[in-house]
């Protein structure tokens, strides 16, 4: 009873303090979206908070304390959500510090206190956000590193981000006058720290990212699928990242935002294994719907080209007409992409579909029903796999 009662009472502690963090983070997130608001006129236009970009970004950042709740909430034991809830500290307090120091030092000069101490802690608590993403990976999904032999990956990749956060802090206090000092205008022990920042960074996360492709490459079962989900978003994050290089653009920078916002529930999904087994039914619609959407639109503009330039019909009538031939094509395309794309990313369908279609052929010639009885069972089973298959059948008098 005693036993049972200490963990009770740890799962309730974990519940509250997990809350609190979650609670305090969204807080210092609303506080710094509401100032962006405020001095969204007094402050130059490079500077300000109050654009599409830094709003769906900040709303972002709010869902991970969320993400961290749940997880720490209902797998207190495993060290993914403390590291969302973490993050989610240092993302609000530096987005919340960044805004009230534009207000002390630029929107209202000298009317508000503290304004260099918040511009400090700004210019050095972003590097904890990284450093929890790179833990993160290397933990996903079990809250351990896979190995004792990846806890040296794991000093490494500590002792890197270690260096950063101390390079930073240094730099930070070194520019408490000027906070705002650019990169180019830093000389001596800041610019050597600067210029080291990078590295150390990129070199944590390799190690972690290198981690998750191992252990990914050496699962199985559950773990497995929980890596599926992850490694599905991360692939749609790097797809947005790459288009955000090729196109600066508010709509790409919104859309890498829901990727991250994807990155983070698909984590929080793949944790509490709620749903796992329909990653490959999403990798596999989602493939099939962005195959056949390329194709489309491709055809699409080539049959308008092939109209207006070659058969010199007038654009309205070419466009009409290539609306109509996509439309027609749409359903049989899809139709054979997802065939295809399930062969590949989601067999169990594509298996029990072939298995219903051979049955179905026999079907045609069948005149025995407990020849038929026995072979539907048999397909049942073999394309469900349920734990338990009855029939029954209606005798006509």
């Amino acid at each position: 009873m005693i036993g049972e009662r200490g963990i009770q009472l740890r799962a309730r502690t974990a519940s509250r303090v997990a809350g609190c963090a979650a609670a305090g983070s969204v807080a210092l997130t609303g506080g710094g979206l509401a100032l962006a608001y405020l001095d969204r006129h007094l402050v130059p236009a490079s500077q300000t908070g109050w654009t599409a970009a830094n709003i769906s970004g900040q709303v972002v950042n709010a869902a991970i304390p969320v993400a961290g709740f749940v997880l720490a909430s209902r797998r207190p034991q495993n060290r993914i959500g403390w590291l969302f809830l973490v993050a989610g500290l240092a993302l609000g307090l530096s987005g919340f510090s960044s805004q009230y120091a534009l207000g002390a030092l630029v929107a209202h000069r000298a009317s508000w206190p503290a304004g260099l101490a918040f511009a400090w802690l700004s210019n050095w608590t972003w590097v904890i956000p990284i450093a929890m993403l790179a833990f993160l990976f290397l933990l996903f999904p079990t809250g351990h590193v896979r190995s004792r032999r990846w806890r040296l990956a794991a000093w490494l990749a500590g002792g890197a981000f270690a260096l950063a956060t101390a390079g930073a802090l240094i730099t930070a206090t070194g520019l408490w006058a000027q906070p705002y000092l650019s990169t180019s205008q830093a000389t001596g022990l800041n610019a050597l720290l600067f210029s080291m920042a990078p590295f150390l960074i990129s070199a944590g996360l390799l190690v972690s990212v290198a981690a998750l492709v191992v252990r990914f490459a050496k699962s199985a079962g559950e773990e497995r699928l929980q890596l599926k989900w992850c490694a599905t978003a991360a692939l749609v994050l790097v797809v947005v990242f790459v288009a955000s290089i090729w196109a600066n653009s508010a709509v790409v920078n919104v859309l890498q935002s829901l990727a991250f916002l994807w990155l983070w529930t698909a984590i929080d999904v793949a944790v509490l294994k709620y749903r796992l087994y329909e990653i490959d039914k999403i990798i596999s619609r989602t493939l099939a719907y962005a195959i056949v959407t390329g194709l489309l639109v491709g055809m699409y503009a080539g049959l308008v080209l092939l109209a207006t330039h070659l058969l010199t019909l007038k654009s309205p009538v070419a466009v009409a007409g290539s609306t109509l031939v996509a439309a027609a094509l749409f359903s049989p395309l899809r139709s054979r992409v997802q065939r295809v794309v399930d062969r590949r990313f989601n067999r169990a369908r594509y298996d029990a579909d072939q298995m219903v279609a051979v049955f179905a052929g026999r079907l045609k010639d069948a005149t025995d029903l407990a020849a038929v009885q026995s072979d539907l069972t048999s397909v049942i089973q073999r394309a469900l796999e349920p734990a338990h298959v009855s029939m029954w059948t209606e005798n006509g008098g």
